[in-house]
């Protein structure tokens, strides 16, 4: 690369990080406390497990969680490093992207990689933790596209190697790049006009294979691990033709107008009686079928759109994802459907020709009037700069976040029960409570609803409420294991000890990897002379957690009743070097010590 080409390149990392500066220190929100490793998954067993076991972590997108792994085992739960990252992907991405426009020859090269980096609709992708999963696979799958095109001119076989290897690292973060194949087998026929079994289609088809592999084993994965319970996807093919025409228009216009963006998007009702539905397929299948009728002239136009559809179709409706595919009230044909990261990758080929065709028109344009339309670039750019800027600041905790979404979208259920944890968490409990009714007005059998306003009432003492709205939740899903825990905790305070303990060990049923129930259940046991079950169950919780001053100290209680002081004191000691404040460690080590001394 060119002295030119470095300087703009850290111009564009500097203004991409420069733009997301309010979501640096971003709190987690949504789903982040569990993509930042659980703790069952911090030990070098749950990194195998991360590998091995589909139902470990909340995707079975093993590349992506073993990178949270590492990242949790560099800075913890510490916020700063996990966006920095993100943010530095999504600037490595812009500049893959820049790389692949400039070896295809496009012009306005620039123009596209500055857009992408700077597009407002691209916060949700860099913006929210969790999405690691796009940042990560978007740079891969870039560097992927990036060397095979490389090993398209050259047949270096080198290139094809790293190429398929970055693609299936790319799989193994996330699925969706599963399109990548196809999208060069549409650059190749707008480059050439027409396509040889030999020298496109033959190399690729190790890459279909693999994409196909990896789309089969999401999709399996999708359906028996990842959909909560009562999630429906109960459509007909008309039903989900309506919904991949209204959502590549949404994607299409959102992408040129980028107004009103949230991470919860109102509710769609798809219906076949309604008649403006049907525009939507209609309108897109007369807008390829028009770029079509002038590729003889013009390739470029559809072959943009038609890769623009190819890297949407994996979310416009067609397979039974259950993040965007579900329903929360009666209605089996209302879902929210769509979410800004579901285009993160498409984005550029809108983004390509727009900038392709703005250079076209710039450079047969006189001198001052070149000037101008410069200038018009450059404003562009601080425009959607300072858009970008505005919307990451919405990701600077939950509460930000979910207010931004009720304020927008003041009939989703779930905004309100997210926002009502977020009010919760800070000790606002009669404010979370209002929340959660809320949801629960909205939609009255939201499972999230019941078991977060169960939670609540827990907190402020009104425990027979509490059992009431946890015994809803049970009714709905008899395997929600933290309801079973919340419940057992409730009846605890209600003296019911046995039922309490059976609550308890059904938690630990369905989530044996689940420390608090084993401590919980452990003191019960205690209280009732059960001393070996309890150890056993206390030694478990320290397994899980062996960093864990309370897990420790609670051990130490337990062998303090099992009559093996010497053992308690060293468990003592270690609660008090992870944490040398640990309430009622330093007495009762005092205690022991003292009778150690006594004749």
């Amino acid at each position: 690369m060119s002295s030119r080409n470095w300087l703009f390149g850290l111009i564009l990392i500097v203004a991409t990080t420069l733009a997301y500066q309010p979501a640096w220190n971003g709190k987690p929100i949504w789903d982040d406390e569990i993509h930042i490793t659980i703790p069952a998954l911090r030990s070098v067993h749950g990194l195998a497990r991360i590998w091995t076991d589909p139902a470990a972590a909340p995707q079975y997108y093993p590349l992506l969680h073993t990178v949270f792994w590492i990242e949790y085992r560099l800075w913890g739960a510490w916020p700063l490093p996990y966006h920095l990252v993100n943010i530095a992907l999504h600037a490595l991405t812009a500049l893959l992207m820049l790389r692949i426009l400039q070896r295809l020859e496009l012009p306005g090269a620039w123009v596209a990689a500055a857009i992408f980096a700077l597009h407002p609709v691209l916060v949700e992708s860099v913006a929210w933790i969790s999405e690691l999963k796009n940042t990560l696979s978007g740079a891969l799958c870039a560097g992927s596209a990036l060397m095979y095109l490389k090993y398209d001119q050259s047949r270096e076989r080198s290139a094809y190697f790293i190429a398929f290897v970055l693609f299936l690292a790319g799989l193994m973060t996330k699925t969706v790049i599963v399109t990548l194949p196809a999208v060069l087998l549409v650059i190749f026929w707008w480059k050439r006009g027409t396509l040889a079994w030999t020298r496109d289609l033959k190399p690729l088809a190790p890459f279909f294979l693999v994409a196909l592999g990896a789309g089969l084993v999401t999709i399996w994965v999708e359906q028996k691990f990842c959909a909560e319970h009562g999630e429906t996807f109960d459509f007909s093919l008309i039903d989900r033709l309506l919904i991949a025409g209204r959502l590549f228009w949404f994607y299409l216009i959102e992408l040129v107008w980028p107004k009103d963006l949230m991470i919860i998007y109102p509710v769609w009702n798809i219906s076949q009686t309604v008649w403006w539905q049907y525009l939507f397929p209609v309108a897109a299948l007369i807008l390829f079928l028009g770029l079509w009728l002038i590729r003889k002239k013009w390739r470029g136009p559809f072959a943009a759109a038609f890769c623009f559809l190819l890297m949407l179709f994996p979310v416009l409706g067609f397979f039974n994802l259950s993040y965007f595919m579900s329903s929360l009230g009666p209605d089996r044909h209302a879902a929210i459907f769509r979410a800004d990261h579901f285009q993160y990758l498409a984005t550029i080929a809108v983004i390509a020709p727009f900038s392709a065709g703005a250079r076209w028109i710039g450079g047969r344009l006189q001198a001052g009037l070149r000037s101008a339309a410069y200038l018009a670039v450059g404003a562009l750019l601080l425009f959607l700069a300072s858009m970008t800027w505005a919307q990451s600041r919405t990701y600077r905790d939950a509460e930000t976040c979910f207010h931004a979404v009720v304020a927008k979208n003041p009939n989703s259920p779930t905004a309100h029960s997210n926002l009502g944890i977020a009010m919760a968490e800070k000790g606002a409990l009669n404010d979370a409570i209002a929340h959660y009714e809320t949801a629960l007005k909205l939609a009255p059998n939201y499972e999230f609803g019941h078991y977060n306003l169960g939670i609540a009432l827990l907190r402020k003492g009104e425990v027979d409420g509490a059992i009431a709205h946890l015994r809803t939740v049970l009714r709905t899903n008899p395997n929600h294991s933290k309801a079973y825990y919340s419940l057992a905790m409730a009846l605890v305070q209600k003296g019911e000890t046995n039922q309490a303990i059976a609550y308890y060990d059904r938690a630990l049923k369905l989530e044996p990897d689940f420390p608090d129930a084993h401590c919980n259940l452990a003191n019960l046991l205690l209280e009732k002379g059960e001393i070996d079950p309890a150890l056993a169950h206390y030694r478990t919780a320290l397994q899980l957690q062996p960093d864990n001053p309370g897990a420790h100290y609670n051990l130490a209680v337990g062998l303090v009743h099992k009559g093996e002081p010497d053992a308690a004191i060293a468990e003592l000691r270690i609660a008090l070097q992870l944490d040398p404040a640990y309430p009622d460690a330093e007495p009762l080590l005092r205690d022991l010590l003292s009778r150690k001394k006594q004749p």
